[in-house]
């Protein structure tokens, strides 16, 4: 990779166009392609921007959910590939594109050298060859597409369902696999059956004759057992895994994993201790596989390693990258707050920009069911206030990327809908609790909200593209730790501050990432008692006491560590082993 960090994916809309804006400076940035519907529409406007033709791809095609996101991928590289066309033809002068593109690099990348002789350099003939030499470096970066993988539906037409084939994360998959990118798809959330099967009857995915790939897969992961399961499974179908992305489990942005008390820093360990035996264990069962059809493997295929989820600072970085001997770190909500890399609308960035450390919550909103990093000032939280108050709370359920609930019938439905709600409500109306059971389980339904339209809907805002009528509230879910960076920042103010060539937080209280991450587990197992206090059994109990006891090994670990933390200030280190103190304390006073 040219850069040391990526830009992952965020929500639906935040990076859909990420790589337009940035992969021409060499960084590799995530896209979501759940939304073919939000694609489509940014295929147009792109298009008409850039003059180019345009024909829509309806819905009743055959085949359209794949046909928009192919479409899109493939007018994605035309026009990075123009940009870096563009780029080989100018001149390095001060404000030019390519003058940026090497400005922006880490220090350490091997064209640098060459860049500040370059700069410095006198003689005309000379100056020109080590020019030369320097558009031999340029690359885009990698223009990667995520599916959550239980984010898959089966479809249906003239209310027949249609095959396997057609439900939404394979049809998704297809649309990657028969785009023009050479990158690779991330897939989230765990696995799935179907979706990892079709991953083996797509050609893309096998190997070439040089071990090398046309399509790529990455797994984002939140531990090494679920990474190991995972790509097992894989292998023995002859798919190759070519990146673990460790994802914290709960300081991240967007639906927050939680593992069972393990935190990041052992999870680290783990892979680092076990990653030559994991690729060769992969690889002899990959082998096997390629031998029964005939096809014989000798090159070990690489896998990368990359880490994200709450970083903040350049010591934080590069202790992740050294120490635990990863290749990369995932920046994900920090560059919400760059508009050259994102697309977030102008209320919304407003209100980051003025947001306390409370409006940064984890929640109930996700229709999943799974814990959602959210934000309180959000327009879409608003509106969804505003829904209870008149007495209507849900919203349309239009788009049905997350209708899974079979409560009240066969044909599911998704729980932040209003027909769910008003159904669930009723039937909460009828169990006659007392006012504070009952106000703590209608909290519980009407917290969930429309993902589908409020993450979706900046990228309307942002390029003036809503229809008529269309609801705008915007949901955003960035990680905690983007309450730390209080301003928009400029594309090279961030990358500067990622490389640690300046610094962009003002406040110089923040905790090390691995204690935040430690201090927000506390807080979710504290928040899981008290939850649960009126319903205590054995097992609630036994959960408890196991998470707990994970947590101070957790602890125990972070104190072996101390050491190893040569890049980190003087005032964070010194910080460290008092935190770990108070967060034994808090995790004492914990009891079921």
């Amino acid at each position: 990779m040219t850069h040391t960090f990526h830009i992952p994916v965020l929500g639906l809309a935040f990076s859909i166009d990420s790589a337009i804006k940035v992969a021409r400076y060499g960084i590799s940035t995530v896209m979501s392609i759940v939304d073919d519907e939000l694609i489509e529409r940014i295929r147009s406007y792109y298009c008409k921007l850039h003059q180019l033709s345009y024909t829509p791809i309806q819905k009743q095609e055959e085949d359209y959910r794949a046909n928009r996101i192919t479409a899109y991928l493939d007018l994605v590289k035309t026009l990075v590939d123009q940009q870096i066309k563009e780029l080989r033809q100018q001149p390095f002068t001060a404000d030019s594109e390519l003058t940026k593109y090497f400005q922006l690099l880490p220090d350490s990348h091997p064209s640098k050298p060459i860049y500040h002789a370059m700069e410095i350099e006198t003689n005309r003939a000379i100056k020109t060859e080590l020019q030369d030499l320097l558009i031999n470096y340029l690359k885009p970066g990698d223009i990667d597409v995520n599916i959550m993988s239980k984010v898959d539906k089966i479809n249906f037409k003239n209310g027949t369902p249609l095959a396997q084939h057609y439900s939404d994360a394979l049809a998704a998959l297809r649309g990657f696999a028969n785009s023009s990118l050479h990158s690779a798809v991330i897939l989230s959330a765990g696995m799935n059956p179907h979706l990892y099967a079709y991953l083996a009857e797509i050609p893309a995915f096998f190997p070439k004759a040089d071990s090398s790939f046309e399509k790529k897969v990455v797994l984002k992961v939140s531990d090494f057992r679920s990474s190991l399961i995972q790509a097992k499974y894989l292998a023995k179908r002859g798919v190759w895994v070519s990146e673990f992305r460790v994802e914290s489990g709960l300081n991240c942005g967007g639906h927050a994993f939680a593992t069972d008390g393990f935190l990041l820093g052992p999870i680290l360990e783990e892979f680092k201790e076990k990653k030559e035996n994991l690729q060769s264990e992969l690889f002899t069962i990959y082998q096997d596989y390629w031998a029964l059809q005939g096809v014989v493997l000798t090159d070990l295929p690489q896998i990368r390693y990359t880490v994200q989820g709450g970083v903040g600072t350049a010591m934080e970085h590069q202790f992740l990258l050294d120490y635990y001997e990863f290749d990369a770190v995932g920046w994900g909500s920090p560059f919400l707050m760059v508009p050259e890399a994102t697309t977030v609308d102008t209320e919304t960035l407003k209100a980051l920009e003025e947001a306390e450390q409370s409006d940064f919550c984890c929640s109930g909103a996700s229709p999943l069911g799974v814990p959602f990093n959210n934000f309180r000032p959000s327009s879409a939280e608003k509106l969804r206030l505003e829904r209870i108050q008149k007495g209507r709370p849900g919203s349309p359920c239009k788009k049905e990327y997350l209708i899974s609930n079979r409560e009240f019938g066969e044909q599911p439905i998704c729980t932040a809908s209003r027909a769910y709600q008003h159904k669930k409500i009723q039937e909460l109306q009828q169990q006659q609790l007392s006012s504070e059971e009952f106000t703590k389980a209608f909290d519980a339904i009407t917290e969930k909200t429309c993902l589908c339209e409020g993450l979706a809907a900046p990228a309307y805002l942002k390029y003036n593209i809503q229809r008529n009528k269309e609801q705008t509230a915007v949901s955003i879910c960035p990680g905690p730790n983007l309450f730390w960076f209080k301003n928009q920042y400029s594309l090279k103010q961030m990358i500067d501050h990622i490389y640690g060539r300046v610094s962009i937080l003002e406040n110089s209280d923040r905790p090390f990432v691995l204690i935040n991450e430690l201090n927000l587990y506390i807080d979710h197992i504290q928040k899981y008692v008290m939850d649960n206090k009126d319903r205590i059994n054995d097992k609630k109990i036994k959960y408890v006491a196991k998470f707990k006891a994970q947590l101070q090994a957790g602890i125990d670990y972070y104190h072996q560590l101390q050491s190893q933390l040569l890049h980190l200030s003087k005032g964070t280190m010194e910080a460290i082993p008092l935190q770990l103190e108070l967060a034994t304390i808090r995790l004492n006073n914990i009891a079921m």
